[in-house]
């Protein structure tokens, strides 16, 4: 089974959204069996919380549940458990790449390194109604969750 992990601050807003989207899109698919999925936190902000009500209620808009999830900090164990570790944006990803065992480094990229055609390398924080809102969040993640598939799809599987 190939495991990804989607990364953002407080595991609430993007890395849920992406955790949502990405699971719709694998169990359409047909590959649950094959790909799991999971998302957690840089910081302990939000621990045990559900995600913040605006990014489920966009995902519900477009057709994908986010209840079930509830935010987790990043561990040591994730860096050696998951295949994949996507940060939201560069930030995540320095802290991530402080954190990872040297040897686990290759593991780490950044989500939208998977949608080129957007020309965007961080996905926006839309917490505190910044960068285009929950919506083009949500726009990202889309592509970016294709292109993600297609590459697991391509190497992994």
């Amino acid at each position: 089974m190939v495991k990804v992990l989607f990364v953002c601050t407080g595991n609430i807003c993007r890395s849920p959204t992406a955790d949502g989207v990405f699971r719709a899109l694998v169990a359409a698919e047909g590959l649950a069996e094959r790909i799991g999925v999971d998302s957690a936190g840089t910081h302990a902000y939000h621990v045990g919380e559900p995600p913040d009500s605006r990014s489920a209620e966009a995902a519900r808009r477009r057709g994908y549940e986010l209840q079930d999830l509830r935010a987790r900090q990043l561990k040591k164990s994730d860096f050696e458990e998951f295949d994949l570790l996507l940060a939201m944006d560069r930030g995540h990803l320095d802290l991530m790449a402080r954190a990872c065992p040297p040897e686990r480094r290759d593991r780490l990229a950044l989500f939208l390194s998977f949608a080129p055609q957007l020309g965007l390398k961080d996905v926006p924080d839309p917490y505190y109604g910044q960068g285009g809102g929950f919506e083009r969040v949500l726009d990202m993640i889309e592509a970016g969750s294709a292109g993600l598939l297609a590459h697991i799809r391509e190497r992994m599987l």
